[in-house]
């Protein structure tokens, strides 16, 4: 095996630029935007600069509305820049989810709404030019009978119910666009596909900051006053506004406590390949979809713009990252291509995604004047977008979408700020012993 320099990121919070890995050293980042000085008012103040909080902004902005966004790291800093690149219609939760907490009527609803969050997000891609690689196509693929089962149950019933369009193909038609004979067919999306992340959070940026939009780097919010007028406030300064949006996501401390109880951060990991030249990268995903197997602690892959194969895998229930990752990592993607094992990671990053205990979409208010969106559990990239407009639509007074959203029941998790981990790690070793034996 090729004896290269493997880069480990513990998904800990940091002052630095960008953490780091494949995404930040293929993308070059733009010229950090001053901090918050000085007290400020306007329009709306948003507490965050990854898509949740850059899509709001956009929105707001080419609605009119002056815009203050403050991030407390860099734009795109957390899940934002450093997630699997995956966009897929739909939601962290299964549709038979909603189904169950808000009825099929609303339930088609939801999903008729995340198709329009994909067609916002290439919408957006090509009317402000971003270059973030965007590619058609991905595919679901089961290990075993009973994930085969569910697929071929899936497609039917998004057919039926959501007039959606899903292929199944067997495993010989798998085979001719993936090179692994791990899997027994595939459940193939046309309309989702992957991007590269970080790009894609600059393109937003750039977007929002020619509509208008004020961004403040290196600005956390270390209070929230509410009121009439909420006013965030960080160490050097303020900003007071008619209407605040929380979008913080997994990187909220204590700014809205009852928030930060309805998710629960999960460190995920994502390693990058040494280049692998074009023929042998293109010989493993013909058709340069994404994929996604259909265990609970899944891999998903798919291929980077220098031919390298970008590998995610494995997850940390607890603050820790999974002991040798780099290690186990390779032996993952090894596992799925063969071919490679003379290959190892040139990279191996992570970084934390929030998921909700129902694993829907946790948007809505805090206050009239107070929103925030959470809880997008690993199917961020073309949701957030989604609930940036629906946020922005609400502030304008057309609040028929946030309100559907926000009927979704949440609960806490259980055991408070310090049990609620060890029980979700005690939960996650079941749905992984129930992948292996079933």
């Amino acid at each position: 095996m090729a004896n290269r320099q493997t880069t480990t990121l513990d998904p800990q919070p940091a002052t630095v630029d960008y953490p780091a890995s494949w995404y930040a050293a293929s993308e070059p980042a733009p010229p950090p935007q001053a901090g918050l000085r000085g007290a400020h008012h306007t329009d709306v103040c948003i507490l965050g600069a990854g898509y949740t909080g850059l899509s709001t902004a956009l929105a707001l902005a080419e609605a009119g509305y002056r815009v203050t966004l403050l991030e407390a790291q860099r734009i795109g800093w957390g899940a934002s820049g450093r997630n699997g690149g995956q966009a897929i219609v739909g939601y962290g939760c299964e549709q038979d989810t909603l189904e169950t907490l808000l009825g099929a009527d609303d339930a088609r609803q939801l999903f008729d709404f995340s198709r329009d969050g994909m067609r916002l997000l290439r919408e957006r891609i090509a009317r402000h030019g971003i270059a973030c690689d965007w590619r058609d196509g991905h595919a679901h693929v089961p290990l075993n009978q009973r994930q085969e089962r569910a697929l071929r149950a899936g497609i039917v019933h998004m057919a039926e119910h959501y007039d959606y369009p899903l292929q199944w193909w067997d495993r010989d038609r798998l085979r001719q666009e993936l090179a692994s004979d791990r899997y027994r067919g595939a459940m193939f999306d046309a309309a989702s596909g992957h991007l590269h992340p970080l790009a894609y959070a600059f393109g937003l940026a750039r977007a929002a900051r020619a509509a208008g939009v004020r961004i403040h780097e290196h600005s956390p919010v270390i209070r929230l006053e509410r009121g009439t007028r909420p006013t965030m406030h960080t160490a050097d300064g303020s900003v007071s506004a008619d209407f605040a949006v929380i979008a913080g996501n997994a990187w909220l401390r204590g700014i809205a406590p009852e928030l930060e109880s309805r998710i629960m951060p999960v460190g995920t990991y994502i390693g990058a390949s040494a280049p692998l030249g074009e023929a042998r990268a293109r010989a493993l995903i013909r058709n340069d979809m994404a994929v996604a197997d259909c265990n609970w602690a899944l891999d998903y892959y798919r291929l980077s713009r220098d031919h390298r194969l970008l590998f995610g895998g494995r997850a940390s229930y607890s603050a820790l990252p999974p002991p040798r990752l780099a290690s186990a990592m390779t032996r993952r993607m090894h596992a799925v291509f063969p071919q490679l094992r003379d290959i190892a990671m040139d990279y191996v990053w992570g970084g934390y995604v929030d998921i909700s205990r129902n694993r829907a979409p946790h948007w809505g208010r805090l206050t009239p004047n107070l929103y925030f969106a959470q809880g997008f559990s690993g199917h961020g990239v073309a949701a957030t977008g989604l609930a940036g407009s629906v946020i922005a639509e609400a502030i304008a007074g057309q609040s028929q979408r946030l309100d559907l959203f926000a009927r979704i029941p949440h609960q806490p998790f259980p055991g408070g700020r310090l049990l609620r981990t060890p029980l979700l790690v005690a939960a996650m070793s079941w749905y992984r012993l129930r992948d292996a034996l079933w």
